[in-house]
């Protein structure tokens, strides 16, 4: 017993029960849903967060069925027992109504016996549907550029440009979720930002001339002017805006860049005072960066109609340069299985390897000849440099057949490492550019491996901008790694890397 100020005994009850009740309002203010379960795994308490997930009282409930109905994984996946054993236990939730939830159960022991659970409940919904959108925005960017080969044969270039349209006013759409768009194209040469497309613009806005210029030509030529992206909380008292859709009370405006340059502008109106916060303009500076890609191909599309001879060489890459990369990929891995048996096949793969390479060689001298490119190649150094290419992406694998041939360079590509290790095997290389992550092997074997087979060639890894997991670029880095490229790729990088090699 205690004594009070008045020496009166004060029972231990007393004493204690101010701080118990302290603790337990304290848990139920955390923004946090906790739990306590007994051995039968039946709810015992929880603080009043976890309530707003509830269904009427939880006590006495087991905790997947307090929660209601779920939708992400079944009950009996959820590993109760490891937890009764000792283990913490972490699983996500998926509640009806889009909520996810983040579980960890830890053991509460005493005198060496568990004999409660205590859970931890996060709402991680919007972390998650957040990651689902930026899931979605690089789904959509590979996407955006892709055209139908069947559809491509039948179109012009004018229809083509209208598909790559559709695609980027569709994503915009479903992924961004605007309603009044513009986007404009720079032309570096005059400085004026040409309207690509637009909706909900008044068709004075849409027709209005701008240039890259910060004073007079409202937040889309600051923004192209400065490179930097630009958030008009409220139209009424920004100096740089200039009305672009009836009743706009804020707006959001990004630089479309590509290869350190920008090409251009996107920009989204609204009829509401600071519609647009941080998370916006970061999903909108990530959609311009899949944009950029997409309006870089476009203006190489628009290009192809100033010259007849420039539409004969992309036709020629387009329709010869990946058909005729499988099939050599296709005969180095059977050549090396033939190497193994001493097969009778070895010489006629060797002459379907020898002939497909002479053909496309011969394929694409005839195309430079017609172009007249031959005299103008910016690097007498890479011509005839024999170079290769590991990536899963069409997209890349098709760049750089484009950029690399017109400086006089032999391309060959392979969609996976295995492919590449083959075309290592039985090819002659100045020059390899490979991907980091491959579906087939882990990124360093397959630099390894390469560089075993080709150990006088200049290898360079490419890497997109994100988080190297698997630490592939240090380990290729300890091994004489000197090259990394960031994708999209610049020229200027991939001269930099094979030039080292020639």
């Amino acid at each position: 017993m205690h004594q009070s100020s008045d020496n009166h005994p004060v029972p231990f009850e007393v004493i204690f029960a101010d701080p118990l009740q302290r603790g337990d309002q304290i848990l139920s203010a955390l923004a946090k849903g906790i739990v306590v379960l007994d051995t039968r795994l039946k709810i015992t308490w929880t603080n009043d967060h976890f309530l707003k997930w509830c269904n009427g009282s939880p006590l006495g409930k087991p905790l997947m069925e307090a929660l209601g109905e779920l939708e992400a994984i079944p009950v009996k996946q959820i590993p109760f027992e490891a937890a009764l054993a000792g283990d913490t236990i972490q699983f996500r939730v998926q509640l009806q109504g889009k909520h996810y939830l983040n579980i960890t159960i830890w053991p509460v022991r005493e005198d060496n016996k568990i004999v409660e659970l205590v859970a931890l409940c996060d709402d991680v919904t919007a972390e998650v549907l957040r990651q689902q959108k930026l899931d979605a925005l690089h789904r959509a960017g590979q996407e955006l550029a892709i055209l139908d080969p069947d559809q491509l044969s039948e179109m012009n270039v004018e229809c083509r440009v209208d598909l790559l349209k559709q695609n980027v006013r569709r994503d915009i759409h479903n992924l961004l979720h605007y309603d009044v768009i513009e986007i404009r194209l720079l032309d570096r040469t005059t400085g004026r930002l040409n309207p690509l497309l637009e909706e909900g613009m008044t068709s004075e806005a849409a027709k209005r001339e701008l240039y890259a210029k910060i004073e007079g030509n409202g937040v889309t030529g600051y923004v192209a002017a400065t490179g930097m992206s630009y958030l008009c909380l409220d139209t009424a008292n920004d100096p740089y805006f200039i009305e672009g859709s009836p009743n706009a009370r804020s707006s959001m405006t990004v630089p479309i860049i590509f290869q350190d340059q920008v090409i251009g502008t996107f920009n989204v109106e609204s009829p509401r005072v600071n519609a647009f916060g941080a998370e916006d303009l970061q999903f909108a500076e990530l959609f311009s960066r899949e944009l950029a890609q997409t309006l870089y191909t476009l203006n190489l599309l628009s290009a192809q109609q100033n010259s007849t001879a420039t539409q004969a060489i992309e036709a020629v890459n387009r329709e010869i340069a990946l058909p005729a990369d499988e099939l050599l990929a296709i005969a180095s891995k059977l050549l090396d299985q033939a190497k193994e048996m001493n097969s009778e096949w070895l010489e006629p793969l060797r002459k379907i390897i020898s002939d497909t390479r002479a053909i496309k060689e011969k394929i694409q001298i005839v195309g430079e000849n017609f172009a007249g490119t031959r005299a103008n190649l910016s690097s007498k150094r890479l011509r005839g440099m024999h170079v290769l290419v590991i990536d899963s992406d069409e997209r890349i694998r098709k760049s750089a057949h484009m950029m690399l041939e017109r400086l006089g360079c032999q391309v060959e590509t392979a969609a996976t490492a295995t492919e590449g290790i083959a075309l290592a095997h039985n090819g002659s290389y100045e020059g390899v550019l490979m991907d980091i992550r491959h579906s087939d092997m882990g990124g360093y074997a397959a630099f390894r491996t390469v560089k075993d087979a080709l150990p006088s060639a200049q290898i360079a890894l490419m890497a997109s901008f994100g988080y190297d997991s698997s630490h592939t670029i240090v380990k290729a880095r300890q091994d004489g790694l000197r090259h990394v490229i960031f994708k999209p790729f610049r020229l200027e990088q991939l001269l930099k890397v094979l030039i080292s090699a020639s």
